[in-house]
């Protein structure tokens, strides 16, 4: 038998060249990627922010306006909301069946963690430059 017998893809993904998984894949790896640089992200800043517990305004001021530190809040916030906007859209994808609501909801969820995480940057960046 032909390989072709077994190709369980439509014509319009055989002519666009995608196999079933060839989004889902990168996605999957994405939230991977993302989770895993959470984790001692999110340690880092659970232990700085328990450190600064009871410090003066101008301590934590001075702690947000260091370039390492200020560096390293933007990639933390950029891996927060890309990573939650990715695992929304998989309950999106799998949870809400009308094209229409789920078109609505992806764009809704992804111009949501674009508005907040602007915001959460230009908030750390406004205390940074001052």
């Amino acid at each position: 038998m032909s390989g072709k017998a077994f190709d369980t893809r439509s014509p319009l993904s055989r002519a666009r060249g995608l196999g079933p998984a060839k989004e889902g894949v990168a996605h999957w790896w994405a939230q991977r990627v993302t989770a895993a640089a959470l984790v001692p992200m999110t340690l880092w800043f659970v232990v700085s922010v328990i450190l600064l517990a009871g410090a003066e305004h101008a301590t934590v001021v001075a702690w947000v306006g260091s370039p390492v530190t200020t560096v390293a809040l933007l990639l933390l916030i950029a891996a927060v909301f890309h990573h939650a906007q990715l695992g929304l859209q998989v309950v999106i994808e799998d949870y809400v069946h009308n094209e229409g609501l789920k078109i609505a909801g992806l764009l809704v969820i992804k111009a949501a963690a674009l508005v907040l995480a602007i915001g959460a940057a230009f908030a750390v960046l406004r205390i940074a430059l001052g």
